[in-house]
C-alpha cells in the first residue's frame, strides 16, 4: 500500500535500467538516495519503482513530501503525519516515529531533501539505527553522506529515444501530433538541445499550444545555443548536462509569458503546496496588474497552458524548480514580503471563519479543509511570527483546536509557545493560546503541567473578563481534574463556568463556552456515580448538537451515553451510541476519539455475546491507540469494563481464536474496520 503519495497520473517513459537498480536496492539496501539535477525526474522514478508491490516486497510505502517544509525542527513531525500518527504523548516527535515503526517492515520516502540535508541526515541515522526493518528512500539534489547510503544518480533521458517519447506524449496533450519523419527529426533535435531533461522537454512541448514545431525548434536553438558547442547534447563532453538546459527552458517559458503571467508566477511561488483559486486570487491578486479576479484567472489559464502550473480537479500545483525560479523573480522585484503577507492574511481570515463556524453544520467540512491546508497555515504562521507575532498568535488561536483534534499536538505547541512568548502580555488570543497549550499537555498525559498552564489561562481570562474565555479556562481545569480522577472538583469548576450564563443541564444555549462546560459537567456526574442526571443532561446536549449538525460535542455526549448504558446493563443502547461516536470522530479525523469509540463498541459487543466482533474492534482499536502513542485510555470508568469484556470474549471464543481475530484486525486496514464498526457493515474478511 502506498500512503500519502503525490499525483500518479504523470507520464513515465524509459528508465528500465534505473527501475531495475531501484528494485535491487530496495531488496538489499537500508537507504537509497536518488540524486540528480532539478527536473530530471527523481521523484517520478521513485514513484514508478515503488508502485510495484512485487518490487517493494509487499511492504507499505509512506511518502513524506518535504518541499513545503522550511523548518527542520518539524521534520520528524512531517514523518509522523505521513505515517498517520496523532501522537498524544510527552515524547518528542522523533521518539514517537521510532516507537511506531519499531520492527515494522515498511518503506519511508523522503522526497525533496536538498534544502534540509543536515536534518534529514540526522533523522535517517536515528531511524535506521532504531528501526531494523525500515528501508528509506530519499530524493535529493545532494547526497546525504550516511554509511548505509546507496546512491543512484538519475541522469537525463536519452534524447533520441525516451526524451522523444516524452515530448511526443506532451505534444499530444497540447493538441499536436508529432508523427511524420520531418517532425520526428525536429523533435529529436529539440530534445537533444534540451539535454534530455524531462521538465525542460515538458515545458517546451507546452509551447506547442501557441507555436508550431518549426517555430519551437528555432526559438529553443536561439535561446540555448549561446556558449554551447553546436549539437551538444546529453552525451557531449564538457559541463554536466541538465541544469543549464532546464534553466534556459524555464527562462524561455518566462519570456513567453505576458507581464501579468510573470507577476502571478512570482507571487504564487510563496505557496508551498497545491492550492485552489481562492488562495491564488488572494496571493497573486490585490495589486497591479492583477487587481481584479478576472485578471488573475486569465493569468492562471496562461500559466497552465505553458505548464508552469498543472491543474487537476480545480487545484493548481507548481513543481519545485519552477517555484524556485518564481521565488527568485519575486525577490528581485522586492514584492516577497507583500506576497507572503497577502498569503498569510488570507489564511488568517480563513482560520477566523473556521473558528466562528466550529460549533455548527460546517464543522466537519472545516476539519477536512484545515487538515488539507496544514502546510499553508504553517507557512503563514512562520511568516507572521517573523513580522507580526500578535497576528501569528491570533491565527494559531483560531486554528489550534482543529490541529489538536487532528493530532498535531507537537506542532501546535511548537508554534504557540513561540507566539505566546513574542505577543503582547494580554488579549483574548493569548488566553486561547494558553488554553491550547494546557490541552496539549493534558492530552499527552502531563496532567500537572497541563493544570499549571490552565491556571495561567484562567488568570489571563480573569484579566480579560470575557465569559467565554472564563468558560474555556474552566473546561481546561475541569478536564485536568477528571484525568486526575477528581470528578467532584471537575463538577465544581464546570458549575462555576456555567453560573450566571446557564442553569446546569437545562439551558438551550449553543455557544462554545457553554457546551464545553456542559461536557465537563456530564463527565463529572458520570464519574461521581450520578448516572441518572448524567444521562439526562447528555441526551439533552446530544439532541441540541444533532439539531445544529455539530459533531465534536455530540461525539462526547454519545460517549457518555454509551458508557452509562454499559454501567446500566443496556448493551444494545451502548452499541448504538458507540457507533455514533465513531461516525462523528471519523467525520472530523480524530484518531484518539476513534480509538475510544472502538473500545466502547468492543465492550458492548462482548456483553451482547458477539465475541468475534469484540475481538475485531479491540484489534482495530489497538492500531489506533498505537497511532496516538498511548496504551488504551479513556475515562477511568472504562478500564474495568474493558478488562471484564476482554475476559468474556476470550472465554467465548477461546484464547487461540480470540488472538487470531485480534491479530488479523490489528494488521488490517484500521480505517476500513472503523467504518465497519461505525455503520454496521458486514463483518470484514480479515
Amino acid at each position: 500500500m502506498l500512503m500519502n503519495i503525490p499525483d500518479k497520473a504523470n507520464i513515465f517513459v524509459g528508465r528500465r535500467p534505473e527501475l531495475a537498480r531501484v528494485a535491487t536496492a530496495l531488496a538489499t539496501s537500508r537507504l537509497l538516495t536518488l540524486t540528480g539535477t532539478a527536473g530530471v525526474g527523481k521523484s517520478r522514478l521513485a514513484l514508478r519503482a515503488l508502485a510495484s508491490e512485487e518490487d517493494r516486497g509487499g511492504r507499505d510505502v509512506h511518502w513524506v513530501q518535504l518541499r513545503s517544509l522550511r523548518d527542520d525542527a518539524l521534520l520528524a513531525d512531517a514523518v509522523a503525519d505521513a505515517l498517520g500518527l496523532a501522537d498524544h504523548t510527552a515524547r518528542t516527535a522523533l521518539e514517537a516515529v521510532c516507537g511506531f515503526i519499531g520492527e515494522r517492515p515498511l518503506i519511508l520516502v523522503l522526497d525533496s531533501c536538498e534544502h534540509l540535508v543536515p536534518g534529514c541526515r540526522a533523522l535517517l541515522a536515528r531511524l535506521l539505527a532504531d528501526c531494523p526493518r525500515l528501508t528509506a528512500v530519499a530524493t535529493s539534489r545532494e547526497v546525504l553522506r550516511l554509511p548505509e547510503e546507496e546512491v543512484l544518480r538519475v541522469e537525463p533521458l536519452a534524447p533520441a529515444r525516451a526524451g522523444l517519447a516524452l515530448f511526443t506524449h506532451r505534444a499530444a496533450d497540447a493538441g499536436v501530433l508529432v508523427h511524420d519523419a520531418e517532425d520526428q527529426k525536429r523533435a529529436r533535435r529539440l530534445c537533444e538541445r534540451l539535454d534530455g531533461v524531462p521538465l525542460a522537454i515538458e515545458l517546451a512541448a507546452a509551447q506547442l499550444r501557441t507555436a508550431s514545431l518549426v517555430e519551437l525548434v528555432d526559438r529553443v536553438r536561439s535561446g540555448l545555443d549561446m556558449g554551447r558547442p553546436a549539437g551538444a547534447g546529453a552525451d557531449a563532453s564538457g559541463p554536466e548536462p541538465g541544469p543549464d538546459a532546464l534553466r534556459e527552458a524555464i527562462d524561455w517559458s518566462h519570456e513567453l509569458c505576458d507581464k501579468a503571467e510573470r507577476l502571478a508566477w512570482a507571487r504564487l511561488s510563496v505557496i508551498r503546496g497545491s492550492f485552489g483559486p481562492e488562495l491564488a486570487h488572494a496571493t497573486a491578486g490585490g495589486a497591479p496588474p492583477l487587481e481584479q479576479p478576472a485578471e488573475v484567472d486569465k493569468a492562471l489559464t496562461g500559466l497552465v497552458q505553458r505548464s508552469v502550473l498543472t491543474e487537476e480537479d480545480g487545484r493548481y500545483r507548481m513543481l519545485d524548480a519552477i517555484r524556485d525560479y518564481g521565488h527568485e523573480r519575486l525577490t528581485e522585484s522586492g514584492e516577497e514580503h507583500a506576497a507572503a503577507d497577502r498569503h498569510a492574511r488570507f489564511l488568517s481570515r480563513l482560520a477566523a471563519q473556521a473558528h466562528r463556524e466550529w460549533l455548527g453544520p460546517h464543522q466537519a467540512a472545516w476539519y477536512a479543509q484545515v487538515g488539507k491546508g496544514y502546510a499553508e497555515t504553517a507557512a503563514a504562521a512562520d511568516h507572521l511570527l517573523a513580522t507580526d507575532p500578535g497576528a501569528a498568535l491570533q491565527l494559531l488561536a483560531d486554528i489550534g483546536f482543529f490541529w489538536i483534534c487532528n493530532g498535531h499536538l507537537h506542532e501546535i505547541e511548537h508554534y504557540v509557545d513561540r507566539a505566546v512568548a513574542a505577543a503582547p502580555a494580554f488579549g483574548p488570543a493569548r488566553v486561547r493560546g494558553l488554553w491550547l497549550l494546557a490541552l496539549c499537555h493534558l492530552l499527552r498525559g502531563e496532567h500537572d503541567k497541563g493544570l499549571a498552564v490552565a491556571g495561567r489561562c484562567r488568570a489571563a481570562a480573569v484579566e480579560e473578563g470575557t465569559v467565554e474565555l472564563l468558560q474555556q479556562a474552566a473546561y481546561a481545569e475541569g478536564l485536568g481534574e477528571l484525568l486526575k480522577g477528581r470528578p467532584q472538583s471537575a463538577l465544581a469548576l464546570a458549575d462555576a463556568g456555567l453560573r450566571g450564563s446557564a442553569v446546569p443541564g437545562e439551558d438551550a444555549r449553543f455557544d462554545r463556552g457553554t457546551v464545553l462546560c456542559r461536557l465537563i459537567r456530564i463527565f463529572a456526574l458520570t464519574g461521581s456515580g450520578d448516572l441518572a442526571r448524567a444521562r439526562g443532561e447528555a441526551q439533552d446536549l446530544r439532541d441540541l448538537c444533532l439539531g445544529h449538525g455539530e459533531h465534536w460535542t455530540r461525539s462526547y455526549a454519545d460517549y457518555q451515553l454509551a458508557l452509562i448504558a454499559l454501567l446500566d446493563g443496556r448493551a444494545q443502547d451502548a452499541v448504538e451510541h458507540a457507533r455514533a461516536v465513531l461516525d462523528a470522530k471519523r467525520r472530523i479525523g480524530d484518531s484518539f476519539g476513534i480509538a475510544m469509540g472502538l473500545d466502547l463498541a468492543a465492550v458492548a459487543w462482548a456483553h451482547q455475546g458477539q465475541a468475534r466482533h469484540a475481538a475485531l474492534a479491540y484489534g482495530a482499536g489497538h492500531t489506533y491507540w498505537q497511532l496516538v502513542g498511548h496504551p488504551q485510555r479513556g475515562t477511568p470508568e472504562v478500564a474495568p469494563l474493558r478488562e471484564e469484556s476482554e475476559r468474556m470474549a476470550r472465554a467465548a471464543l477461546g484464547d487461540e481464536a480470540y488472538e487470531e481475530a485480534f491479530r488479523r484486525a490489528a494488521e488490517g486496514d484500521p480505517a476500513s474496520l472503523a467504518e465497519w464498526a461505525a455503520y454496521g457493515l458486514p463483518v470484514p474478511h480479515v
